[in-house]
């Protein structure tokens, strides 16, 4: 099958690399040109339209919603190519642009599925990802040679829902990490080891394996999940539970110190949240 992939990040290209390896035809797009083509795979593609006129299946993983309306609706967006495509939207960029999607895909007569994913690069790589997907029957069949290619499928019920319940799985997983490098300071505060710190917190939150490098070594690089990007889903989840009426305390707080970690390490790995507590001075009594 000829799959146009739009976006080639870190999760795009670990996509891009698990479809090319299960035999799918690949062209590629992304904004920043060169990273496409660095990945060595596939065509590259100048624009959104050109990758996804030939395509018969059409994923967009992309940094936000704004980059998702560009790479959709653009002068140049793939629904100017739309004719009998499915596209599958997988970025985390938030309900809101989702039912703008759905109604220029389906106008030009393709199908849509959105179909955000979990899992880290590795998984994907390996076809060990969630995908939380909702489309109509025919779509999701049409689409399952990639879908299933790339993981483990939970059909929702609707696509905005989809876009929430990818909100809620980063949700727990930066607060999770927070609250893993607040305790992993307070041991040290404490005077209890690091290794013993991060092991019992592992025996709860075994994830927090995948950034041990992090956490008791302070080594953010490489990066598998920016900081930036966690502090972004943490600002598009705390504005859909405040839209529900939901109160969320625990996230408020994990939102600004995200926020503030960002600011001066949100280039490195979501580990380096632990730079919140790194830079604070450790008061102990007399």
């Amino acid at each position: 099958m000829r799959v146009a992939i739009l976006g080639t990040g870190k999760m795009g290209g670990a996509i891009a690399r698990r479809l090319n390896e299960t035999g799918h035809d690949l062209v590629l797009w992304n904004r920043t040109g060169s990273r496409a083509e660095a990945l060595g795979i596939g065509r590259v593609a100048p624009t959104p339209a050109d990758a996804a006129k030939d395509a018969g299946v059409v994923v967009s993983i992309l940094t936000d919603a704004d980059a998702v309306r560009a790479a959709y609706l653009g002068e140049n967006g793939a629904t100017k190519a739309a004719r009998n495509q499915v596209f599958i939207e997988m970025s985390t960029a938030g309900p809101e642009v989702v039912p703008e999607l759905k109604a220029a895909v389906e106008r030009a007569g393709a199908k849509f599925i959105e179909c955000p994913v979990s899992g880290s690069i590795g998984a994907m790589e390996t076809g060990k990802g969630i995908l939380y997907a909702a489309g109509d029957d025919d779509a999701i069949e049409r689409a399952r040679p990639v879908l299933d290619a790339l993981g483990e499928m939970h059909r929702i019920k609707d696509a905005e829902s989809a876009a929430k319940l990818k909100l809620i799985a980063n949700t727990m997983l930066a607060g999770v990490s927070a609250l893993g490098a607040e305790l992993l300071a307070a041991g040290r505060a404490a005077r209890v080891e690091a290794e013993d710190v991060f092991w019992v917190l592992n025996r709860f939150a075994p994830g927090l394996a995948s950034r041990r490098a992090g956490y008791v070594d302070h080594k953010y690089e490489p990066v598998t999940f920016a900081l930036s990007d966690a502090a972004k889903d943490l600002r598009l989840a705390t504005h859909v539970y405040r839209e529900a009426g939901a109160t969320t305390p625990m996230t408020d707080t994990a939102k600004e110190l995200y926020d503030r970690a960002a600011k001066t390490a949100g280039a490195l790995d979501m580990s380096a949240i632990m730079t919140v507590y790194e830079k604070q001075p450790v008061e102990r009594k007399a």
